[in-house]
């Protein structure tokens, strides 16, 4: 069996997609796979997708849902707090 790793879909370029392939949040490499090797509701950019490889090869592509979602949730969380203006500094 080979490597299994966590992919996060980055761009779109015509039919092909570009997934980056992640170590503990690092990101260690990409690859590139005809778009239909995804499934069809992991085909959009930021979707975490779990892949398989053998050697370098890519041997099947798994949609994350639920990571992906939390992924989605924890960025939106933090551009809420960057975004939150301090509070206004009335005097009594």
């Amino acid at each position: 069996m080979g490597d299994v790793m966590t992919g996060v879909v980055d761009r779109f370029e015509g039919d092909q997609a570009v997934i980056l392939l992640e170590s503990d949040t690092e990101v260690v490499d990409e690859v590139v796979v005809d778009e239909r090797e995804i499934p069809e509701d992991g085909r959009h950019v930021d979707a975490v997708l779990r892949v398989e490889l053998e050697e370098e090869d890519v041997v099947r592509i798994s949609y994350e849902a639920e990571e992906t979602e939390e992924r989605k949730s924890r960025v939106q969380d933090r551009f809420e707090r960057l975004s939150e203006r301090p509070p206004s500094d009335e005097r009594d």
